[in-house]
């Protein structure tokens, strides 16, 4: 069989194996019924919509006719590169790193860490944008787990409270 759009392909491969992942990683969890859902329901679902989607995704890169069969281009090593460090980032500011005594600097000062650095990624970045983005999503953010949800995690860094 010959593959007609290389992109649909390795996008429904990923597809796919992310699905399937997900979904015996949830079966790690309790499952339960639709009735009676378990931890892991919700996962196990989830990956498996998401792997058929991939299944269909790849069935059609293999029936659809395209001009020049898609061809993967080149990877964008500089927004990848920001993005993943942006999450890691945004985690370990959260968090903290115990290991090298940095403490835990919280929801407001992690947020704004994340999208400045995920501002990075593109082709153009504004300090001024990335700021006012920030704090939509620091105000957003505390209002929907802080308040909301009432989750008990810091929100601002150890010093400022105290």
């Amino acid at each position: 069989m010959k593959i007609k759009s290389q992109k649909d392909f390795f996008a429904g491969l990923m597809f796919t194996l992310v699905g399937a992942g997900f979904a015996w990683g949830a079966t790690t969890y309790t499952v339960g019924s639709g009735a009676r859902m378990g931890p892991g329901y919700f996962p196990l679902m989830l990956g498996i919509v998401l792997a058929v989607l991939g299944l269909v995704v790849i069935f059609g890169s293999l029936t659809v006719e395209t001009v020049d069969g898609e061809p993967i281009g080149k990877i964008a090593w500089k927004p990848l590169v920001f993005i993943i460090a942006a999450n890691l980032v945004f985690g370990v500011l959260l968090g903290g790193l115990p290991s090298i005594g940095l403490p835990a600097m919280g929801l407001i000062i992690g947020i704004y860490a994340l999208v400045i650095i995920a501002a990075l990624a593109g082709a153009e970045f504004s300090l001024k944008l990335a700021l006012i983005l920030g704090t939509i999503l620091a105000v957003g953010s505390y209002l929907a787990f802080i308040v909301g949800l009432k989750l008990q995690f810091q929100v601002w860094p150890t010093f400022i409270t105290g």
